[in-house]
């Protein structure tokens, strides 16, 4: 077992909240400014605010993490700069980032701020922990998917922070990678404005809530998150209540130190029909999924006012020394410093003679170590007390609050501000569209749906390494045909991956699509020529400009990005966009329709209904993630203004035949309307 102590990261939604935390334990807190964050619903920090929050965490020897975990939009680079701002000012010590964009800008304007990468960059592998180091980050959240095994080669081998999820709610979907909440109700996710439609029925044969899964909850593995050198152990919960702070930071702190946990009153604060550690324990099943029961809430009200006096008055958490002098014919004097260097020295009157008991060292350690109502605990106490001399135990009751204000001050005062400079960024200018036709290229989900007419007129034709992997018939194709990487991969599906990648790499593959960082890196180490995909989620023009860095050779763009503002993009490379099909909802390690059973004869195939009786299509890749698709699929072709402009557009084929890919090209080629349902996206909508 390593000897660092990890760090406890709260929640911290309200200033209620944050102090709860930091009374309770919590070494680090998070939280979220007013603009561009993943919980914008939460009552979050104004700039002011965030001042006050960040003095009185450092007064209190814990840290400060703001969150900008979301994307952003070209217009809202002036949001971008007052919340970099107000950060650097405040003397915030971390910053959590999701977008390529706003990490490069950030690094640019207060290189002083140290960098996070949320879990929203969906960094489920070593080589996506590599390339966020690569990118200027110095720590990195991981995926909550992710198994012990998975943590530990990570946090061994990546040369980064690792922080990992201990308790909280678990998402469906992997993070930075969901558009449910987005395309049921313009309410991105990845936006920070995530409505939780998966807490709705979504019913298949083996469960009424398929989207539903319990709180996460690995506070009694905290042992053996130690052994693997994990840095920091993240409590969930920005929207939550103090009084589920101040229990997830009691128990945390109760497990670090190898004390009993109340895990009956940790679950009555707040669960869904318990918790699970299933990831942890690479025990994918059934067993994760539940929802918020009647019991779940009545007993919540049984321990509310018990966990408010866990956090109702001041913890103290500081140790000071002090030195006290009482010598004849000089004003007293007490000294106060704490580990970190700060020093104060204050002076009452001249003591006086005793006319019946002296003060000793017992009589001034009792009055000096009243601490109460402050941060401070008087850990060692120095008097030098000249002989019959007294002083008055209103004069150190006076002397102890006098110094340990201007300690608090001094330490307040320590929160320098960070450089900001914002005049060497280059702001975007909006390339001139593409007058040529765009080339189509055509993404199918298995070599059986090729046609003589997607040969004929696809630019080039996109295939999963699985599928790219069974038979050699797409060599004699008459087209360029490209592997897709997966959205993402785990342990065994990357060694599967990288073992795949060598062997059709022989046989001439030489370009794929990478819509994660991770396969962004992976790609350029085995030489291939990595192509942007929608999942990397690029919405802006200055996100645009690090994916050129990276050697993207061009880049899809984010279907949640309305086609007014992609039409205003800069282009550092060519760009496009998803223009058919069903589009990917969700990418999940928990298979909805997995039955307690197992897989068993499953096809890798199935549906989800919701509560409208709109039939949501399933597939499984390999049995390591499956995706769940939107039930109607997005079609532009009678749109045709849509279309112009763009340097290449993909239709993205899923569950259609061959036929059915034929009737797309031709539609699509013609201008015309689809029959039947369809959905233009989030291309004409502004999302929240």
């Amino acid at each position: 077992m390593t000897g660092r102590k990890m760090e406890i990261l709260a929640p911290a939604g309200t200033m209620e909240a944050l102090q709860a935390a930091v009374r309770c334990g919590a070494d680090a807190v998070y939280l979220g400014g007013k603009e561009l964050n993943a919980r914008r619903s939460a009552q979050n920090f104004d700039g002011e605010e965030l001042a006050r929050a960040v003095d009185y965490c450092h007064v209190r020897g814990a840290k400060v993490m703001l969150t900008l975990n979301t994307v952003m939009t070209d217009d809202e680079l002036p949001a971008l700069l007052r919340q970099g701002e107000e950060a650097a000012r405040a003397g915030v010590d971390w910053i959590i980032v999701q977008d390529l964009g706003i990490a490069a800008l950030l690094r640019q304007v207060c290189p002083g701020v140290r960098l996070c990468a949320s879990t929203q960059m969906a960094i489920h592998t070593l080589d996506g922990a590599r390339m966020a180091r690569e990118l200027g980050m110095e720590r990195v959240v991981l995926a909550r998917e992710l198994s012990r095994e998975e943590i530990g080669s990570i946090a061994a081998h990546a040369g980064i922070e690792t922080e990992v999820f201990v308790h909280g709610a678990l998402c469906m979907c992997l993070s930075g990678q969901c558009y449910l909440s987005a395309m049921i109700g313009g309410r991105s996710g990845n936006r920070g404005m995530c409505a939780q439609p998966c807490r709705l029925p979504f019913a298949s044969r083996e469960r009424e809530y398929g989207l539903s899964l319990k709180d996460m909850s690995l506070i009694e593995k905290i042992d053996q998150l130690q052994e693997l050198g994990v840095t920091s152990l993240k409590i969930e919960g920005r929207m939550k209540r103090p009084e589920y702070v101040a229990a997830a930071v009691t128990a945390c702190v109760a497990a670090r130190e190898g004390r009993e946990v109340d895990y009956g009153q940790l679950r009555s604060v707040f669960s869904r029909s318990g918790f699970t550690s299933g990831y942890f324990d690479g025990k994918i099943g059934p067993e994760l999924f539940g929802t918020r029961q009647k019991e779940d809430v009545t007993a919540a009200a049984g321990v509310l006012d018990q966990l408010a006096a866990l956090c109702r008055h001041e913890t103290p958490l500081v140790p000071v020394e002090m030195d006290f002098a009482m010598e004849p014919g000089r004003p007293v004097e007490l000294c106060c410093r704490d580990r970190d260097g700060h020093e104060v020295r204050v002076e009452g009157p001249l003591p006086q003679e005793a006319r019946t008991r002296p003060t000793d060292e017992g009589l001034v350690r009792r009055g000096l170590e009243k601490t109460g109502g402050t941060p401070y605990y008087l850990d060692k106490l120095t008097c030098r007390l000249g002989e019959g001399l007294m002083v008055p135990v209103s004069v150190l009751n006076s002397l102890r609050k006098e110094a340990l204000e201007e300690l608090t001050c001094q330490r307040a005062g320590e929160t320098a501000p960070h450089p900001f400079d914002p005049s060497g960024i280059r702001t975007a200018v909006p390339a001139p569209p593409s007058t040529a036709p765009a080339p189509w290229r055509v993404r199918l989900a298995s070599l059986e749906q090729m046609t003589p007419r997607v040969e004929r007129e696809a630019a080039a034709v996109i295939l999963p390494l699985s599928q790219l992997a069974r038979d050699d018939r797409w060599r004699e194709w008459k087209v360029p045909v490209w592997g897709e990487l997966p959205q993402a991969a785990f342990t065994a599906g990357e060694k599967r991956m990288k073992e795949r990648l060598a062997c059709l790499k022989e046989k001439g593959l030489t370009q794929v699509t990478a819509g994660n960082l991770g396969m962004v890196r992976l790609a350029r180490e085995m030489g291939f020529v990595p192509h942007g995909d929608f999942s990397l989620n690029l919405l802006n023009s200055y996100a645009l400009r690090e994916g050129a860095a990276l050697g993207l050779a061009d880049a899809t763009l984010s279907f949640e990005l309305n086609l007014q503002k992609a039409a205003r993009l800069e282009r550092p490379l060519p760009i496009g966009i998803l223009a058919y099909g069903y589009l990917p909802l969700m990418t999940v390690r928990a298979c909805p329709i997995r039955s307690r059973s197992g897989c068993g004869d499953c096809p890798g195939r199935g549906f989800l209904t919701d509560r409208l009786g709109n039939r949501l299509p399933v597939d499984c890749l390999e049995r390591e993630v499956s995706h769940l698709y939107n039930d109607r699929p997005l079609w532009l072709a009678d749109r045709p203004r849509s279309l112009e402009g763009w340097d290449f557009l993909t239709l993205f084929f899923t569950q259609e035949s061959p036929d059915q890919v034929d009737q797309v090209l031709r539609l699509y080629r013609e201008g015309r309307p689809l029959e039947g349902r369809k959905t233009g996206g989030l291309y004409f909508r502004e999302l929240l």
